[in-house]
């Protein structure tokens, strides 16, 4: 059998098909080949259109039917990952009635600030496990304030999943999983947050159906699947956010496991069976992917802005025409420590582990005549491995007990300097792996569907293709560079 897997970006929509007995890669293709468009008309805005990520999808399992020709009728089973905490609106017929309201719009941060104030930090903390914050409910809450028309025409809302699981197969739900990422969920009851829904003024038929994330959610309706080129009856089987499926791609499914993602801006996410929040709201706790009743498992994330987009800003601007390979080898000429030269990363907009402060990004300790582009090619990676570890310190407040980071071999972790900072200054191992989200959720349409008896057998092919581990000899010398970050850190008047 084979598998398909889609993942829903805010960039672009990519769509992956793997050998379910083997877990190989036999296509794999994205679309658009440019960033999907982000309309913001005002500040702070940022939405999409639901009907772009639909064509979009189109063109992706285009091209990997263009890979696989008539093999693609062998797909039994479709999986989908999503961008998470977006607002999606449909009416009696399943017509869109607004763009979507994605996850990087600020517009409703005053709404969920309000109702943390109003339900009381005990209850949101215990009962939400987070701030409700800017997350589906709130942007929804704005909806209701403010575009009442379309308010009262809502039908159903829905996660972008959701509406894409909709088009595939005609049925609107949602799991338990988005539910909790879009602050509905009462951990302490199990169901949803009556005192969150009655705040707000939402009746609970705006909300769709849940299901496991894990489970069969549909079948591929004769229409779509002449559109998309695919078989009729096809079954949805597995779907969730970007960051849990991004930690089920790289088999991150029990407690203490942890997941590590650091493109433009960096995510740690690790699985825990303990309802502990964070008291001052710095991670986001929300049900995982194989949550149940009888074994609790949550995701428990972290999210850094300002980590691989400090690199992409040197390589631009400060690189001297270098690729990110050749600014590598540069920084590895340096000893750790960079000879005292230091780099806060925080400078792509206000960072929730720093209480929702914009620190900017600082360089601290430049000597002119002792620092080179060298110096700082490594500064700026040791700053990134520096702001993990302060961010997975935060993280062990809450229970979490890391003896190993997973990650995809991409992006910063491609760097030896950075891998080698991370595994020092953090005393694990980093393991890297030859995965995406895409696969991911491919695997998990698998498993959903049966053809895996569990997610050890999903996961049974897939394996480690690079590790670094803390090196004594080096550790002292990173723990006093972290030492020196942190006290440049403490100094500003955040």
């Amino acid at each position: 059998m084979l598998l398909l897997g889609i993942d829903i970006g805010s960039s672009s929509v990519k769509a992956s098909v793997i050998d379910g007995a083997s877990g190989n890669c036999l296509a794999s293709f994205f679309h658009p080949k440019d960033e999907m468009k982000i309309v913001a008309a005002r500040q702070g805005w940022a939405e999409q259109d639901p009907e772009e990520w639909w064509k979009n999808l189109g063109a992706s399992i285009a091209g990997c039917r263009n890979i696989l020709g008539t093999m693609i009728n062998d797909v039994g089973a479709v999986g989908i990952s999503y961008q998470m905490h977006g607002l999606v609106t449909v009416d009696r017929g399943g017509n869109i009635l607004r763009p979507s309201i994605i996850w990087c719009d600020s517009r409703a941060v005053d709404y969920g600030s309000e109702a943390f104030k109003s339900l009381g930090e005990d209850y949101c903390l215990s009962h939400l496990l987070n701030s409700p914050g800017n997350f589906t409910a709130a942007k929804l809450a704005w909806v209701k304030d403010n575009e009442p028309g379309i308010f009262n025409r809502i039908y159903k809302i829905m996660l972008p999943g959701d509406y894409i699981a909709m088009r595939l197969t005609g049925e609107i739900l949602t799991t338990y999983t988005g539910l909790s990422e879009g602050i509905f969920w009462d951990f302490a009851s199990g169901g949803i947050s009556r005192e969150l829904m009655d705040h707000f003024g939402f009746s609970d038929e705006i909300l769709p159906k849940a299901v496991p994330s894990f489970s069969l959610q549909g079948q591929l309706t004769a229409s779509t699947a002449i559109e998309l080129g695919l078989k009729a009856g096809i079954p949805v089987s597995y779907r969730a956010g970007d960051q849990p499926n991004n930690a089920l791609s790289l088999n991150v499914l029990e407690p203490g496991e942890v997941a590590a993602t650091a493109g433009t801006s960096g995510v740690i996410y690790g699985v825990t069976d303990q309802k502990k929040s964070d008291p001052q709201s710095r991670v986001n706790t929300f049900l995982h992917v194989n949550h149940s009743h009888e074994n609790q498992r949550l995701g428990v994330l972290l999210c850094i802005n300002g980590t691989g987009i400090l690199n992409s800003w040197l390589k631009r601007y400060a690189s001297s025409d270098l690729d990110y390979n050749g600014m590598n080898k540069l920084a590895s000429t340096v000893l750790p420590g960079s000879e005292g030269l230091t780099v806060l990363p925080f400078g792509n907009g206000a960072e929730r582990m720093l209480l929702n402060h914009d620190a900017g990004c600082r360089i601290a300790g430049l000597d002119f005549n002792r620092h080179s582009n060298a110096h700082l090619y490594r500064s700026a990676q040791e700053g990134i491995a520096f702001s993990f570890r302060y961010g997975l310190d935060i993280m062990r407040e809450t229970g979490m007990a890391p003896q190993r980071i997973r990650a995809g071999e991409a992006n910063m972790f491609l760097s030896p300097v950075f891998r080698e900072a991370l595994s020092c200054i953090t005393g694990v191992e980093i393991c890297l792996y030859n995965t995406d989200g895409s696969a991911g959720a491919a695997r998990g349409a698998g498993i959903g569907c049966g053809y895996y008896k569990s997610p050890g057998e999903a996961f049974s092919g897939l394996s480690a293709v690079g590790t670094a581990e803390p090196d004594p000899l080096l550790s002292e010398a990173y723990h006093e560079a972290y030492s020196r970050w942190k006290d440049h850190l403490n100094s500003i008047n955040l």
